[in-house]
């Protein structure tokens, strides 16, 4: 059965410190859904009504452009272990970028990788429990992919500004991102 919070209690913080799997979604007002997985403990609980990720460079920057256009943003955690459960998290987002002056305030939170580029921050409008008795139990030993982070360590950070230039500009859907500029 679905039940519904206001704020996040200190039980849904500690479910949501023991995933390790988080999933965004976001979408324009017209134009493509996104839905991306995302891990590496980039997420935090910042208090009650407030969460965030740190968000690192990737093939695309939809979740950015579509804050941008409407501030829409739902993220889910699903249990992969023995407690059957699925939360999401309901809300208003915005980014916070590295030439932000609210970067330096934020950036303190999370954990230093590398091709870090944004911070996505979600404040809480409800949150949503259900049972998750479809999702399957994952047994052994889930382990972080290095892929990512050494992509980003080879290319530096001239590399990665580099690819934010020809792949972060834009959505799939034309919509600027702002990752380089407030135009």
């Amino acid at each position: 059965m679905a039940k519904f919070y206001e704020t996040l209690t200190p039980e849904l913080q500690r479910f949501i410190a023991a995933q390790k799997i988080f999933f965004v979604a976001t979408a324009p007002l017209e134009g493509r859904i996104n839905l991306s997985p995302k891990g590496m403990d980039t997420f935090r609980c910042l208090d009650e009504r407030n969460v965030g990720y740190l968000d690192v460079t990737g093939s695309g920057n939809e979740t950015a452009a579509h804050l941008e256009q409407n501030g829409r943003i739902t993220i889910m955690f699903c249990s992969f272990g023995e407690q059957p459960l699925i939360l999401k998290l309901y809300g208003r987002g915005r980014v916070i970028r590295p030439r932000d002056a609210a970067w330096r305030e934020w950036r303190t939170r999370f954990p230093t990788l590398p091709g870090e580029r944004q911070i996505i921050l979600l404040e809480l409008h409800s949150a949503q429990t259900s049972c998750g008795f479809g999702v399957p139990r994952v047994t052994g030993e889930l382990r972080e992919r290095d892929t990512l982070r050494s992509w980003a360590e080879k290319k530096g950070n001239a590399g990665i500004r580099e690819y934010w230039e020809r792949n972060n500009q834009t959505s799939i859907d034309g919509l600027p991102t702002r990752l380089l500029s407030d135009s």
